[in-house]
């Protein structure tokens, strides 16, 4: 379809499933829905008929329309609803439906009821999969982190080899992360809320009506209530739209999804440098190839998650902007704003859980190389250790033994054998020395650590089995 965003430049969602779930025949089929969802209401109050409902559901189908034609009509209101509106009565009027069915569609209603509703239905669906996915990556991080407990490896501070700890401590840090996030994300979907207050919060032309329809028993109150449950979302009791906090919480749950798969991402990436090469992607037919040298194997899952990452704040900082500066019982372009930023987050933190999950489930080790870069640092990179313990037994204490490190280093001499002409052996001998020397004496609580966030994820896992 002319004018349709299918992704081309958007690669970290593209091809997924957030690129239909949160595309613009989503977003209006999302306000088809609520439309037709609210003539049913209507219908079951006894104020209009079930023929009117039906005419609506009827031509409550995306496929009727052309968004091309749509989108070039957007402007005149600035926003889809206005000109969406016009198609579906015209529809309505050229499949012969009754007027009253014209009269019932929208009626009460703003267009921001039904572009905020519409969006909930968006990121209700959306959502769930991206927490599908975020379980999926934590199950494999867990595997993981359970089968490296004791696979000792360097750890980086500020890209520099530093002590050592445990591939699978930095697997269950990762977890750590992923389930921070899944949890803030499941819990946000209690603001998947109906917005529901008509022109100006208030339902006024809906009490109106109310109060001339003396035959039924409904309330403003019941059948928002109603609307709500029939299109499974909360139903808050209140309109919310001069209240952006939903928006900002929802936005802010997308956006630590995508924060924590992009630290993991950027693990991998480096992990994977040739000169590093203890991690690499699962090799897939048709990924990480590149147009120019056959021989490259790009680690193209990564970089997606890197993407995403760096892509996130701006659309962040676009949802709290509006949030703060929103005025009236409508924002002057703030609620306009928000649309975009929040539908591109949604489909960013989608695409990145299902890439992650495909790299936490098949993520390569290589232990040889683990190994290597561990030996790298030499016996320095114990320093911190072996300054603690031997301090007491070389002249002048630590400064001494800081002395003997960097003269390790500059003079490229074992520092174990700088120590051995230091200390006595009746002080320390050769097996206790060759002890602190050994880097799997000092992971400190690595291990400990590791079980912790591996026992988190195994509750939390029963919890989403519960659900089931």
């Amino acid at each position: 379809m002319e004018g349709a965003d299918y992704g081309v430049l958007a690669p970290a969602w593209a091809g997924t499933a957030a690129s239909a779930l949160a595309s613009d025949a989503a977003f209006v089929q999302g306000m088809l829905d609520a439309e037709a969802a609210w003539v049913q209401v209507q219908a079951d109050a006894g104020l209009c008929s079930i023929d009117d409902a039906q005419a609506v559901r009827e031509v409550a189908s995306v496929d009727r329309y052309d968004l091309t034609l749509l989108a070039s009509k957007t402007p005149d209101g600035a926003n889809a609803l206005i000109p969406l509106l016009g198609m579906m009565r015209e529809l309505l009027t050229h499949d012969g439906a009754a007027k009253t069915a014209s009269t019932a569609l929208h009626r009460g209603a703003t267009s921001q009821d039904i572009i905020d509703t519409a969006l909930m239905l968006v990121l209700s669906k959306t959502i769930t999969r991206t927490l599908a996915d975020l379980r999926s990556t934590a199950g494999g991080l867990a595997a993981l982190a359970r089968e490296h407990r004791s696979t000792v490896c360097i750890a980086r501070s500020l890209t520099q080899h530093a002590l050592p700890t445990t591939l699978g401590w930095k697997a269950a840090s990762w977890l750590s992360a992923v389930l921070d996030a899944e949890r803030q994300l499941d819990a946000a979907t209690g603001q998947l809320r109906l917005q529901w207050g008509g022109a100006v919060g208030t339902l006024a032309s809906l009490e109106q009506l109310l109060s001339s329809h003396t035959e039924t028993t409904a309330t403003s109150k019941s059948l928002a209530s109603q609307l709500a449950g029939l299109l499974g979302l909360a139903d808050p009791g209140t309109p919310w739209h001069t209240n952006r906090m939903p928006i900002l919480q929802l936005g802010s749950a997308l956006g630590s999804a995508i924060a924590a798969l992009g630290t993991f991402g950027a693990d991998v990436l480096t992990a994977s440098r040739p000169e590093i090469g203890e991690l690499s992607e699962p090799r897939e037919a048709g990924k990480g190839g590149s147009s120019a040298m056959p021989q490259k194997q790009n680690p193209v899952r990564s970089v997606l998650l890197r993407n995403a990452a760096f892509s996130a704040p701006g659309l962040l900082s676009t949802l709290f902007t509006a949030a703060g500066t929103a005025v009236d019982e409508r924002p002057d372009g703030g609620w306009h704003a928000e649309w975009s930023a929040l539908r591109e987050l949604a489909r960013l933190a989608s695409g990145a859980a299902f890439h992650a999950a495909f790299l936490a489930n098949g993520l390569s080790v290589d232990l040889a190389a683990i190994e290597r870069n561990l030996a790298l640092g030499g016996d320095a990179v114990l320093s911190e250790r072996l300054a603690a313990v031997l301090a007491p037994l070389v002249v002048g204490g630590k400064p001494a033994i800081q002395a003997l490190v960097r003269r390790s280093l500059d003079e490229d001499v074992s520092l174990r054998e700088l120590l051995r002409l230091e200390i006595p052996t009746h002080d320390l001998g050769d097996q206790d020395l060759d002890e602190l020397f050994d880097p799997a004496g000092y992971l400190g609580a690595a291990d400990r650590f590791t079980e912790t966030v591996l026992a988190d994820y195994s509750a939390r896992k029963e919890l989403w089995q519960s659900r089931n």
